[in-house]
């Protein structure tokens, strides 16, 4: 059975809100549905995150916030920060409950121990400092040889932490002796239960027991390095920040993988934290604070009507996308056209053209639907319907190529008009338009650069040629004689061309050609169809397994 895989992109990876700020956030921490953000000019702001906005701003560190981290219950949040102090704060009242001063440099990162009785703080002047909340005493200093740039005490064990500096990870007691073993890595974080750890070290992620140190999973990110990682709640999931990109893998079962990318900051993400099993809160140097959601596409098998049953994994040859009349067809290697509905996956038709060739598109044209193929060095119009051809003509030879030897060549593409008078042919340097009644040459252009992933794009009587790296070239063949006048680089009357699609090795990702930013990735498992379409509201994929993959974009483009 073909499969038809629908979903929105805001339940699939993508940013549901974002909150820009005035200045750089350095720190995030999470409890329940309230975000604390520690900011470069001092303060630290309180955010919902159910509406995503803001609620209190504490204020009393004379500096910047590096670090924050809420104690088990909620009702205290611990900051560390520029001015060497550590600040112990009442969620509730937004005041400062304690100061703890000792360090002669800047605290980069605090810790609050299970059953918050201590404070840990790591600090520039190569030290790392314990606390005692009730006393605000300092019960230990753990002396280390450079500066340490991060600790996190065990969510389980009030006796036990961690700490990292020269990418080294150490691990400690609260009576402040080291215990083994150490590890290489720059960042750390515990599951919630306290039974892994999960250790970032340059572009390796490693899952690990944190009693027998057994490794649970271990991914690679390829070219770059890790800056933070975090578990869910329910210790399913583990997420990576890479420069202005996160990445999610499903940690359960014997094939531990990755399930979601996330692209959507301008610059490289600072910190991260899982605010439900399903959702997730980053912070950027772009200055924005995103919530992301997580949720899986289905791929059930959609309920179709017998008769129009779809073969079992017969790969996608073609797609053709329609969406202002509701509908996607699919061209497999079999020859079998298949009309989908959009809003619902069903499938509504299917066709046997004969020859036993693909199509290479189908168009519904005032409720009758036409489609085109190429086969024995002819090009093929036919009425799907009544299974009639409608028009069968040749293949261009060298007086259209002059490039090139006289050879009958197969079009890359071919697209029917909107009113149905023409076909558009995009050969290896030539774009042909022909009439659909007469099967006459009534347009031609040479064209000079060739790219294995090009495509056609017609609206109206203009055609663009749409190349991987979002460059376009247009013609309008509504003129005169058959040279078409060319038109400018960007269509200007078709504003859903500002966001295009990359192929990037095998990547499939959704780019702003305006702003130049990357918005939208396709997981691991959709990232190399075999046809795809994408007008900026759909995105219409075939696969080779015989799955079709319909994404509606209408309302969620990232903010």
């Amino acid at each position: 059975m073909v499969k038809i895989v629908k979903g929105l992109p805001a339940e699939w990876g993508t940013c549901s809100r974002t909150v820009s700020l005035d200045t750089l956030p350095l720190a995030l921490s999470y409890w329940k549905n309230t975000i604390a953000v520690g900011l470069r000019h001092r303060d630290i702001i309180i955010f919902s995150t159910t509406t995503g906005s803001q609620t209190a701003v504490f204020s009393g560190h004379t500096d910047k916030v590096n670090s924050l981290t809420f104690s088990s219950d909620g009702a205290s949040l611990v900051s560390g920060s520029d001015d060497m102090t550590v600040k112990f704060w009442d969620v509730q009242t937004g005041g400062i409950v304690r100061t703890f001063s000792g360090h002669n440099s800047v605290v980069w990162s605090v810790s609050i121990s299970a059953f918050s009785t201590m404070i840990a703080s790591a600090s520039d002047d190569s030290t790392i400092h314990l606390w005692d909340i009730q006393t605000g005493e300092c019960c230990h200093v753990i002396k280390q040889q450079s500066s340490v740039y991060h600790v996190w005490f065990s969510p389980t064990d009030p006796q036990y932490l961690l700490s990292e500096s020269d990418d080294k990870i150490w691990q400690w007691d609260i009576n402040g002796h080291q215990t083994p073993p150490t590890y290489d890595g720059h960042w750390v974080s515990f599951s919630p239960d306290g039974t892994q750890l999960v250790i970032c070290n340059g572009a390796v992620v490693t899952v690990q027991n944190s009693d027998s140190r057994a490794a649970v999973a271990e991914f690679h990110v390829a070219n770059s390095n890790t800056t933070c990682c975090c578990f869910s709640p329910d210790g399913r999931l583990v997420a990576a920040a890479v420069d202005n990109t996160v990445y999610i893998w499903d940690i359960t079962g014997s094939d531990p993988h990755l399930v979601e990318t996330f692209i959507g900051p301008t610059n490289n993400i600072t910190s991260l934290v899982f605010s439900s099993p399903s959702s997730l809160i980053s912070v950027s140097v772009d200055q924005s604070v995103k919530f992301w959601q997580i949720g899986a596409l289905s791929t059930d098998l959609v309920k179709t009507d017998p008769k129009f049953a779809p073969p079992t994994s017969v790969p996608i040859e073609a797609i053709t996308l329609q969406a202002k009349d509701g509908i996607v067809t699919s061209s497999c290697s079999d020859g079998v056209i298949w009309i989908w509905d959009i809003s619902t996956g069903i499938c509504k038709a299917s066709f046997q053209p004969p020859e036993n060739s693909f199509c290479k598109n189908v168009q519904l044209i005032d409720g009758k639907l036409i489609a085109v193929w190429y086969a024995n060095e002819k090009i093929h119009i036919w009425d799907p319907e009544k299974g009639e051809l409608l028009q069968t003509v040749d293949a261009p030879e060298e007086e259209l190529l002059q490039t090139v030897d006289a050879l009958e060549e197969e079009p890359e593409d071919i697209r029917i008009s909107e009113d149905g008078s023409k076909i558009f042919c995009l050969y290896w340097r030539a774009i042909q338009a022909r009439s659909v009644q007469t099967g006459e040459v009534v347009g031609r252009v040479e064209i000079g650069y060739v790219h294995p992933r090009r495509s056609l794009t017609v609206d109206g009587t203009k055609v663009w040629i749409h190349y991987p790296e979002s460059e376009y070239q247009g013609w309008d063949f509504g003129t005169q004689g058959l040279s078409p006048v060319q038109l400018p680089n960007m269509p200007p009357d078709r504003s859903y061309l500002t966001n295009t699609v990359l192929w990037d090795t095998d990547l499939i990702r959704i780019k702003d050609v305006v702003t130049g930013n990357v918005v939208f990735q396709l997981p691991e498992r959709f990232i190399n169809p075999t046809a795809m379409r994408f007008d900026g509201c759909y995105l219409a994929a075939g696969y080779s397994s015989g799955e079709v993959l319909i994404l509606d974009f209408n309302h969620v483009f990232l903010q």
